[in-house]
């Protein structure tokens, strides 16, 4: 088989290919003065099973794009079979109508990503789980929830823990983590957006008093969101909050939001390339997903299970 990654977030790539043990294939992702994207494969591919690493974060569109003609250049060039790594897979948050007259974007994606050449699709905590069936060929959606469990086990097995979700959407993903952490309590922040972007916390579900709450998201985009909660669960008498999130977006002021904010602790995954300012943060911590990853590529490679990671 073989790895190959474009320019979204190297550093993963080359650390997947480090615990694979095997070097990134040589290829060339470059743009024209007009910013159009070109591709070129430097080694034959024909006949092999290539994964291309991609994460579709910012810039969204020039990743999903990068990753398009990837896909186009190798089956071009007679791989056998092409599978689409996206450990963070973008427009995720569009996978139906919230009203009249909107797109499904995440569906239109998919179809794209297919129309392209992938035979194969693996990503990492997906936004919504339907999105598996937005695609017409074979999707793995890896679950972030071992190495998170394992990293809080690791800092924080003294403590009265308790699983806390961000909003309603989230419980099922809570659960989940609760389960691991010998099935923690869980509590649920109920909150009411007023407009995109913004939250407003209303009240909590479940007595955190005293308790060590653990948030779990799968996207911090603004911050808004954990912000806010974190705040309501201090006000509601938690002993600490931190906060454990997939994918680190954290567009605009987000970063300057954690530090201000209640959160003892924000940690992320390396899905998405950090932005600086994450480097200079003291309260965000990066969690590599690579041996994860890196795992589940090598069981498609050799036709075993990806589910067995899991149990």
């Amino acid at each position: 088989m073989k790895l190959m990654t474009g320019n979204a977030n190297r550093a993963l790539a080359a650390a997947i290919a480090g615990y694979l043990e095997m070097p990134l294939t040589d290829v060339s992702v470059r743009r024209f003065a007009d910013e159009e994207i070109f591709v070129e494969i430097h080694e034959n591919v024909r006949g092999e099973d290539v994964f291309v690493v991609q994460s579709t974060g910012y810039p969204v569109n020039d990743n999903l794009m990068e990753l398009l003609i990837c896909i186009d250049a190798l089956r071009r060039a007679s791989a056998r079979r092409i599978t689409a790594v996206i450990p963070y897979f973008g427009y995720a948050r569009q996978d139906r109508k919230p009203g009249p007259r909107t797109p499904i974007s995440a569906k239109l994606v998919a179809n794209l990503i297919t129309a392209a050449g992938a035979n194969r699709v693996l990503s990492v905590d997906l936004h919504a789980g339907q999105i598996q069936g937005f695609f017409d060929i074979p999707t793995d959606n890896l679950y972030g929830a071992p190495v998170m469990s394992a990293d809080i086990r690791a800092r924080f097995s003294d403590k009265n823990l308790m699983v806390v979700s961000p909003d309603v959407g989230g419980v099922v993903r809570a659960r989940a983590l609760a389960k691991r952490l010998a099935n923690a309590p869980l509590a649920i922040v109920d909150k009411r957006r007023e407009r995109p972007g913004e939250s407003e916390v209303m009240n909590i579900i479940g007595d955190v008093r005293g308790r060590f709450c653990v948030l779990v998201d799968d996207i911090v985009d603004s911050a808004g969101t954990l912000c806010n909660a974190a705040a309501a669960l201090k006000q509601a008498g938690a002993e600490d909050v931190v906060a454990y999130v997939s994918h680190g977006v954290l567009s605009g002021g987000a970063v300057a939001r954690v530090e201000g904010s209640a959160l003892r602790e924000l940690v992320i995954t390396d899905s998405i390339a950090a932005p600086p300012a994450v480097a200079d943060s003291s309260r965000i911590r990066l969690l590599p997903i690579a041996p994860l990853l890196a795992e589940a590529i090598r069981r498609i490679a050799d036709e075993s299970s990806v589910s067995s990671l899991f149990d």
